[in-house]
């Protein structure tokens, strides 16, 4: 710092005041600044090759790219004066590479060793009898949640003042690090999911890590170009602990709604109205419990949910548990039907599902059953196969073993025009391609 405010101010000297009183060959502040670079530099390369700490390499190599070509020239008059010198770098490149090396290695594992004791920390909490900490609302480990993406991008920023191809680097190796971490991380989430379900705050501390993933997400778009692979990979674990928690988190409703859709079969359809209200009690109740995910994920969960619900109806119109032969009952039914995913819809948006593409397949279906003409169920089957790409003949079929008075020749023509509309269809929405027909 001495010598650098010296070089300063003296060339500042020369180039205002001396440089004037002697002829232009003589090149006063060329000669005056070669000398002191001169000796700068050898300071410089006498401190490179001595034992140096972490942050001596630091400070070194900010004085190589930034603090010597840059800020030692802020003076208008200096820098017009030195780039006619072309006065070159305080140390030889060699040797800047090997500081940068040495920076690089002892960087990274700073970071790394930083990231694994955060995550060592964090399994130690999940053992104690403590719920999560809330932040606005959400449940949140500062550690995993906010610290690790600071230490993360604090180095790289620590990099980047140094020079942007050093910055360059080191994102370069935390990209292969960040997902190492995850990995272990995931390990960590998983062996806690199924070894501590009696854990008092066990879904609270679900929540907590499933909202964690929300800022390693946030920083990975932000920060990782598309064609990175870390970044897929990143992504990819991301996904997985988001999912496993939520199978965990929606599992007991699940449980608790499965005997509740049973009833429409059992009363053929007949109280659908009460059975709906109290599927719509039971979600709602359970729904509740899930505000404190972030919204991103709330709004995930919900749609996880919205589909559950839509999807456990269509498998209880498919069971073939009876059929209507007159068109009065079919209209009855049709109605009900409709009541049913018009209540549905409106909970579902009500509490922040945006799955809208979900709200046309019951509606669809109950007009199906309520028409009579040939034509027009053709024409209302070949609308559903252009919504719900992934529907296929086997659950046609079993859906119309309710309309007990269409005749063999007409049940095997709406089939055949259901087949020859998907056949070269891939699938879309991804509703019906995971119901089973029995």
């Amino acid at each position: 710092l001495h010598m650098g405010k010296t070089m300063r101010e003296d060339l500042t000297v020369v180039a205002r005041y001396i440089k004037d009183l002697y002829p232009p060959e003589f090149s006063v502040f060329s000669t005056y600044a070669r000398f002191y670079h001169n000796y700068f530099a050898s300071q410089a390369k006498e401190s490179a090759e001595s034992h140096l700490e972490d942050r001596d390499i630091y400070l070194l190599l900010s004085w190589v790219h930034k603090i010597y070509p840059k800020d030692m020239r802020k003076d208008l008059v200096l820098a017009e004066e030195l780039e006619k010198v072309k006065l070159g770098s305080l140390l030889p490149s060699d040797l800047i590479k090997q500081l940068e090396k040495k920076y690089l290695d002892s960087e990274e594992a700073t970071i790394k060793n930083s990231l694994n004791n955060c995550l060592d920390k964090e399994i130690q909490r999940w053992k104690e009898d403590k719920e999560p900490e809330k932040i606005n609302g959400h449940f949140q480990s500062e550690l995993l949640g906010i610290f690790v993406i600071q230490s993360i991008y604090s180095g790289q920023k620590r990099a980047k003042d140094i020079s942007a191809a050093v910055g360059e680097e080191l994102s370069y190796r935390l990209s292969k690090e960040l997902p190492a971490f995850l990995k272990s991380y995931k390990d960590a989430f998983e062996d806690f999911k199924e070894k501590s379900k009696k854990h008092g705050y066990y879904k609270a501390i679900l929540i907590a890590n499933i909202n964690n993933c929300w800022n390693f997400r946030d920083y990975t778009e932000a920060n990782m170009a598309e064609r990175d692979e870390n970044k897929a990979s990143i992504l990819s674990i991301l996904s997985d602990i988001e999912n496993s928690g939520f199978d965990v988190l929606l599992q007991p409703l699940f449980v608790k709604l499965k005997p509740l859709y049973k009833k429409f079969t059992e009363n053929k359809w007949d109280s659908s109205n009460e059975i709906m209200s109290e599927i719509i009690k039971t979600t709602s109740k359970h729904i509740s419990d899930l505000r404190t995910l972030k919204d991103p994920f709330y709004r995930a969960v919900v749609e996880k949910i919205h589909t559950r619900l839509v999807k456990d109806y269509i498998v209880r119109l498919l069971k073939r548990k009876f059929s209507l032969k007159t068109p009065a009952q079919q209209q009855n039914l049709a109605q009900n039907i409709s009541k049913n995913a018009a209540d549905l819809e409106a909970f579902c948006t009500s509490n922040g599902s945006q799955a809208t593409w979900l709200n046309s397949a019951l509606p669809k279906l109950a007009e199906i059953i309520r028409l009579q003409d040939l034509g027009a169920i053709k024409i209302e089957v070949a609308t559903l196969a252009t919504t719900y790409p992934d529907i296929r003949k086997r659950h046609l079929e079993a859906f119309l073993y309710i309309k007990a008075n269409l005749s063999r020749g007409e049940l095997k023509s709406i089939l055949g025009y259901l087949a020859d509309s998907t056949a070269s269809t891939p699938p879309g929405a991804p509703l019906f391609s995971s119901i089973n027909v029995s």
